[in-house]
């Protein structure tokens, strides 16, 4: 599941950052930002992105007739893909489609059409966040990680002063420094009764591997390189079953877990995306909160979950037993 994202940089950041090269070139090159209308709904970079926002995508230029030539452009979509059926507001068409099930895509009305027609896309973020479920507590207290791609040491996502890199000076020409996190994913393209288009996308989701089972049971598809980007996006190359190839568990991914401002959709503290770490007085607001539930299932005589034990909080402040030297014996 993917339903809030982080990207905090510009336009043209974002093109020195995905710059792409073939495997049998040693150049990069930057893909070109097209601009799209989209009912005049514009990207604005921020720590928490919800869906119905508009962010970066990568896609074939060969679907546009003035971009054929390049590989890769970046399209300003909507995130939460509108149904082509849909007529009104593009705001009320009352379904969920932040994310596509891989597991339901080929029979579902809304995402068949788009991957037999070669929709296929990229979304790009600096990282994405997600609410630990596997763990019994309620919706509002469940803790929420920031998770990104592994980067090269001592560079750290979330403090930007440590990715060493000038827009200016940047080599065109060389890799970028900075790994941004890539999902798989299907756009379309919706018109409204003016006949104005607007681009909207999907993030295709499956079970989650033992790199996310200890958070949630769904993650998003990852590609890591740019050789798997090319074969998802490349629809005239690579067809439908060769793409499908690339949608597997990433291999490695980095976290941090982060404060509750970002269970406010509508926060944009640049905090958001900031390790965070209990104080001595929260975690013993929260070992009085599981001892609380905890008499509760005694006293109501249900069963108790491990999961919500914390031994290693447990063992911080249980008194602690002294060790006794053969002096003391003595």
């Amino acid at each position: 599941m993917c339903g809030r994202t982080c990207l905090t940089l510009g336009k043209r950041e974002i093109q020195c950052f995905l710059k792409y090269k073939k495997p049998e070139e040693t150049d990069y090159k930057v893909p070109n930002f097209r601009s799209e209308f989209n009912s005049g709904l514009n990207y604005e970079p921020s720590t928490n992105i919800a869906p119905q926002s508009i962010t970066p995508v990568i896609v074939s230029g060969s679907h546009f007739e003035n971009d054929t030539a390049s590989p890769q452009v970046i399209v300003p979509m909507l995130w939460g893909m509108i149904p082509f059926w849909h007529q009104g507001d593009f705001k009320k068409h009352g379904l969920s489609t932040n994310n596509c099930r891989l597991e339901h895509m080929m029979n579902s009305k809304l995402f068949k059409g788009p991957f037999a027609r070669g929709q296929r896309c990229v979304v790009v973020c600096e990282g994405f966040y997600e609410w630990q479920t596997t763990k019994s507590a309620k919706p509002s207290e469940r803790p929420a990680f920031y998770i990104y791609m592994p980067q090269k040491e001592g560079l750290q996502m979330h403090n930007k002063s440590t990715w060493q890199f000038d827009l200016e000076k940047d080599n065109e020409k060389m890799e970028p420094k900075v790994k941004l996190l890539k999902l798989a994913g299907l756009f379309d393209v919706w018109v409204d009764e003016k006949g104005d288009k607007i681009y909207s996308y999907s993030i295709i989701t499956f079970e989650s591997s033992k790199v996310m089972s200890w958070l949630h049971h769904r993650m998003p598809a990852v590609l890591e390189t740019d050789e798997e980007v090319a074969q998802w996006i490349d629809y005239k190359k690579y067809s439908n079953e060769e793409a499908m190839k690339v949608l597997k568990p990433v291999a490695k991914l980095g976290w941090h877990k982060v404060s509750k401002l970002v269970n406010n959709s509508r926060q944009r503290s640049k905090d958001c995306n900031k390790p965070f770490k209990e104080s001595s007085k929260g975690k013993i607001t929260s070992f009085l909160a599981i001892r609380k539930r905890k008499e509760e299932q005694i006293k109501k005589d249900l069963p108790m979950s491990d999961d919500e034990i914390d031994e290693d909080f447990f063992d911080e402040y249980k008194p602690k037993r002294r060790r006794f030297s053969d002096s003391d014996q003595e």
